[in-house]
């Protein structure tokens, strides 16, 4: 159930985090210069759920290491011949036994096995895209820590990518790939998983790779002492949240005596003195086949990965110790808790707490239920008595699904002049009255329908499915993944009052005050109970259906488009295939206006699309809701002045209806000027936290020096106190007036791509498209390059543990100018291909001087204008010394010029990317709609390939040379710098 959780607060990962990983994805193509950087979030506890390690391979300035671990009993099992020569454990073996895997059991297309060394595999065959997820599971969390080991099993998270005597550099091996990879570490469990294209080679790549790094990792010193700084510098960007801190604090304060109570990231004084011996020996306790579990899913052999896992882990000896299994058990709460957080901020915040049982207990479900009765918008009830009422800007509420007994939390974010006291008890009066108003029968059918359409939809991933089997594998047993949806399923609304009036009491109440009372009044909560009684031979139902073998190739693509025209200048792209569970993806962009008609109307043409869904002529703002999950439908509005994108994601059978609904949605949207109230205020929490937020203040004001544009025109970036006051002064008659006299049907892109029927999909659009016409002619915005002189400034910023170093240019080309592809591949060479780059091997792997460094090239496909820029986190006290070491490796780059290996491993790596993103439906619609807007076929992504492949050393230092040039970089550094001065 990641992915509810995921969707659930996706809204507010982007009011807290500035460095969204959806940026790449949503940004617009001929849009400024995203505010986001890619940043992953790592530690706990996080409402990404789903992603709550760190060490992210690809998508972020998101490790390697030498000695040989001490295997003093698996040493003495080897002849004294092979001693002689072997490096590693698997050199130790000649061939490995030829037994194969026990199976074990199998549910649902997914099938277990057991090799004699205790490993458990999970092998996950799906055909319908040709991509291949390995995820290795250690079921060693930061519930496993003893006494000075707070943060250890993060820690050597980040250890295990420092490589080994066989892959001495685990990043850069998996970069040159193409892989999308992350390690990520919880409270009950580690997981290592990478996503290649899928090959027979790759798939033994990634198998060989993940027995390697369990066993043979080098941990020592020097690569600890760099790390080290890595992790800090990441839990220092932890402090910077007041939200993150509040979260743990509440955790902390509801657990006494167990280490769910701990952040997973860990104590600092751990993380900067722990010893390399007792890291070693954390690792060699707990990385073992006995306590792990292979998951394979995508598309490949089962009898081969069967033959490749016995090959590489089933030569891995048994040990011959036990483990030590947790046994604390939190007691039963006797009294409500207070936490109180004062901290540099601007906007109030309240939170509660309340112990539940662990995610395996039949009772989950309901409290699972429950939880979003209460925090789902915009019919939940705290949305609807808080923010509704404006009390509060924004609620969330979750679950954590855990191997001992978790909790459910409710987070707040207070509106403007409501205090957080005021609304603390605002939301205890929603929330522990529910037996004086019971929950219906009408909000656990609406509650239901929403995670079950997260289920169905997170099942169709093939990659999300093995991920998310690692954290149910780590609660008991993985089939506890369909269990969950069973048991959802059934729940009723005498089950979750039930839990209400048993859970949601002030005596299990983390957020209060101490009261004696005459007589104890606590929570029990249930033990885990045991998982073979209850599990039995569980058998699950029918696989889902399975997709076609599919070609990802540029001409395998183009070969299966069909393309039209609607409705005016519609362009049609089309690309039906089979896929698993009947996935597919529709993306409609209508492009309006001009630029006299939208200048001074910047405001109100961003606030228009997200006021679209909020209600129409016949339905309101939750009946809408509804209707999508019913349809099990993802749907999504977004765009800027000119321009407005619907992306929406569901299944073959419900295509037509939805499609039918957003027809609704675009041409007969009410535009109630109370939902623009309400999301003017959950804006405006998001504007005013940004005011004092490192991230967002240095990316903030370089885009406003790159940028010359008048104040009223639509693309003039605002500064961060203009955004907060433009929000305040946009009225609902202005956004009105947008829609009415601008918006129209007459330019943009239609694409689909997944499984549907064409002949029954476009006449729906073309039908609600039909005569949407403006009197005001469409002509588009273009956008330039400005010759700005290079800068550095550095901006104070108070009681920000974290600094932000941005540094960026433009520069007057096109993505088709003749020396895109070799500026391109220069730059993945210097910090785009995250850690295995110039720049994260310098900056975070040598110096450790940031947790997240890199790079980036945006190019338009229409205005001659790329964007060129550096980015890296640091603690206010090496900023200085970050910005010396980045100017270096910039200079270098451009005076001694790339090498021929770089060359090789760089392009093959950039290859394999661009390969493994057109097996993601959702970024090859994204693909094949820009191609439409600017008339390309998947010929020009064909040829520019072959351009890349082509490129010589020659080219790309060239390329270099005559773009970049470091004295015209707008450098902004943001942080305490201050404080760090003081030396305090």
């Amino acid at each position: 159930m990641w992915r509810t959780r995921q969707r659930r607060f996706l809204r507010l990962a982007v009011l807290y985090r500035e460095d969204s990983d959806i940026a790449r994805r949503v940004s617009s193509i001929d849009g400024p210069l995203p505010a986001a950087l890619v940043l992953p979030f790592c530690g706990y506890p996080s409402p990404l759920r789903s992603t709550p390690g760190c060490y992210d391979g690809r998508c972020s300035p998101d490790t390697r290491r030498t000695s040989i671990p001490d295997r003093t009993r698996a040493m003495k099992l080897l002849p004294t011949l092979c001693l002689l020569f072997s490096g590693t454990l698997f050199h130790s073996f000649a061939t490995a036994d030829e037994s194969m895997p026990e199976v074990v059991r199998s549910v649902e297309g997914i099938t277990e096995y057991r090799l004699d060394n205790g490993l458990r595999i999970l092998l996950f065959p799906d055909e319908s895209l040709p991509k291949v997820t390995v995820n290795l599971t250690v079921f060693v969390g930061s519930r496993h820590e003893g006494y000075g080991e707070a943060g250890m099993a993060h820690l050597l998270e980040h250890m295990v990518f420092k490589g080994t005597p066989d892959h001495p550099e685990v990043p850069k091996v998996l970069n040159e790939r193409g892989a999308d990879f992350n390690g990520t570490t919880w409270l009950d469990r580690t997981n290592y998983y990478e996503t290649l294209p899928a090959s027979d080679d790759n798939l033994e790549f990634a198998i060989r790779l993940e027995a390697d790094r369990m066993v043979n990792s080098f941990i020592r010193g020097e690569d600890l002492a760099s790390e080290m700084t890595v992790v800090r510098n990441e839990f220092e960007r932890g402090e910077n949240n007041p939200l993150r801190i509040m979260m743990q604090r509440m955790m902390g304060a509801a657990y006494e005596w167990h280490n769910y109570g701990k952040s997973t990231i860990g104590n600092r004084a751990d993380i900067e003195r722990v010893p390399v011996a007792n890291l070693k020996r954390f690792y060699q306790r707990f990385y073992q086949p006995d306590n792990a579990m292979l998951i394979v899913a995508g598309k490949f052999d089962s009898q081969q990965a069967l033959e490749l896992a016995q090959k590489y882990f089933g030569v891995i000896p048994r040990p011959d110790r036990e483990l030590d299994r947790t046994y604390t058990e939190e007691p039963a709460q006797d009294g409500d808790r207070l936490v109180i957080l004062r901290r540099v901020g601007d906007v109030p915040m309240a939170g509660l707490t309340y112990h539940i049982p662990a995610g395996a207990h039949p009772e989950f479900a309901a409290v699972d239920v429950l939880a979003t009765v209460l925090s789902s918008e915009p019919a939940g009830r705290l949305y609807e008595e808080l923010v509704k009422k404006r009390q509060a800007a924004s609620v969330f509420g979750f679950t954590f699904a855990l191997h001992d007994p978790g909790v459910v939390l409710f987070m707040a974010q207070a509106a403007q002049g409501i205090g957080a006291s005021d609304l603390l008890q605002a939301m205890i009066d929603v929330v522990e009255r529910i037996p004086d108003k019971p929950i219906t029968d009408e909000e656990v059918d609406r509650a239901k329908q929403e995670l079950l359409k997260q289920w169905e939809l997170n099942l169709a991933n093939s990659r999300d499915v093995a991920i998310a089997l690692s954290d149910w594998a780590a609660q008991g047993d993985w089939r506890l993944f369909f269990i969950y949806r069973d048991r959802l399923e059934a729940v009723t609304a005498e089950d979750v009052n039930r839990a209400a009036a048993k859970y949601l009491s002030s005596t299990n109440r983390t957020a209060g005050l101490f009261e004696p009372t005459e007589a104890p009044a606590r929570s029990e909560i249930p033990q885990t109970p045991n998982l073979t009684e209850m599990i039995g031979e569980y058998e699950g139902r029918e696989q889902i259906a399975a997709g076609e073998a599919f070609d990802a190739s540029p001409m395998g693509i183009e070969e299966r488009l069909v393309r039209d025209v609607i409705d005016g200048d519609i362009k049609v792209t089309l690309l039906p295939k089979k896929t698993r569970g009947e996935v597919v993806n529709v993306r409609l962009s209508l492009r309006y206006g001009n630029l006299r008609a939208l200048t001074g109307k910047a405001t109100a043409a961003r606030m228009l699309p997200s006021l679209l869904d909020r209600g129409t002529e016949n339905m309101t703002h939750q009946q809408i809701r509804q209707e999508l999950d019913r349809y099990r439908a993802e749907l999504g509005i977004s765009g800027e002045p000119g321009r407005i994108t619907v992306e929406l994601t569901t299944k073959r059978g419900n295509l037509r209806p939805v499609l039918n609904l957003v027809g609704e949605i675009l041409r007969k949207p009410s535009l109630p000027n109370e939902e623009l109230e309400l999301l003017r205020e959950s804006r405006l929490a998001s504007a005013e936290q940004r005011l004092t937020s490192p991230n967002a203040i240095a990316s903030n004001t370089v885009q406003q020096k790159l940028s010359r544009y008048e104040r009223d025109d639509p693309r003039y970036v605002t500064s961060l106190e203009e955004d907060v006051e433009l929000l305040k002064q946009v009225t609902i008659d202005d956004v009105r007036d947008v829609y009415q006299t601008l918006l129209e049907a007459n330019n943009g892109e239609l694409t689909i791509v997944g499984d549907f029927d064409p002949e029954d999909t476009v006449p729906v659009i073309d039908d609600f498209l039909a005569d949407w016409r403006s009197a005001t002619p469409y002509e588009r915005i273009s956008r330039q390059s400005f010759e700005v002189d290079g800068s550095l400034q550095k901006i104070n910023t108070p009681d920000k543990a974290q600094a932000m170093y941005f540094a960026a240019m433009t520069m007057p080309m096109s993505d088709s100018h003749p020396d895109y592809p070799a500026l391109l591949l220069g730059n993945h060479i210097l910090g785009g291909g995250s850690l295995s780059s110039r720049l994260g091997d310098r900056v975070r792997q040598d110096e450790g001087l940031s947790y997240g460094v890199g790079s980036s090239l945006q190019a338009s496909p229409i205005d001659e204008r790329t964007i060129f820029y550096v980015y890296a986190i640091v603690n206010p006290e090496n900023a200085d010394r970050l910005h010396e070491v980045i100017s270096k490796e910039l200079e270098k780059l451009l005076k001694d010029g790339v090498t021929e290996d770089e060359l090789k491993t760089k392009k093959a790596s950039l290859l394999q990317d661009r390969q493994l993103d057109r097996t993601k439906d959702d970024l090859l619609t994204q693909t094949l709609a820009t191609y439409a807007l600017t008339d390309r076929t998947m010929r020009y992504a064909a040829a520019f390939e072959q351009t890349l492949s082509e490129l010589t050393v020659d080219d790309v230092n060239a390329a270099l040379r005559k773009h970049i040039d470091p004295k015209r970089l707008v450098i902004v550094m943001a942080g305490d710098f201050e404080k760090s001065s003081q030396g305090q």
